[in-house]
């Protein structure tokens, strides 16, 4: 198991989680990056290939960040969403293979004809 991550700060003006490791390796990792990467069965399914796409997550932000012993935090996120544990290398990986887990996603939701874009709108917007 990885060591615990030096710093974990989340700057909610740009909805952002910066996480230093002690090796000196920063990641910065956004919101809707973190949620639609969820280690949550919601997300990653029961099995290989049972994944879930997220869509409609490009606004979304964290509301919440709770410890979990000392091998992983709860992400609350302000969708609702609140399962799934990251760990630390979990969140490792996510940092370390950024670019291209976010072009497999992107990827993906061509495939679909999804969006990253919510479907509600704002009607004080309009």
């Amino acid at each position: 198991m990885l060591t615990a991550p030096l710093k974990i700060d989340y700057q909610r003006a740009n909805q952002t989680l910066h996480l230093l490791w002690p090796d000196g390796v920063e990641h910065r990792l956004s919101a809707e990056f973190l949620r639609v990467h969820s280690p949550s069965a919601e997300v990653r399914g029961h099995g290989v290939g049972q994944q879930v796409l997220q869509v409609g997550k490009k606004e979304v932000a964290i509301a919440g960040i709770e410890p979990t012993g000392r091998y992983a935090i709860k992400i609350v996120f302000d969708d609702g969403h609140d399962s799934g544990l990251y760990d630390w290398t979990y969140l490792r990986h996510l940092g370390d293979q950024q670019a291209l887990l976010w072009q497999q996603y992107l990827d993906r939701l061509a495939d679909q004809n999804a969006s990253r874009e919510s479907l509600f709108i704002n009607f004080k917007q309009l």
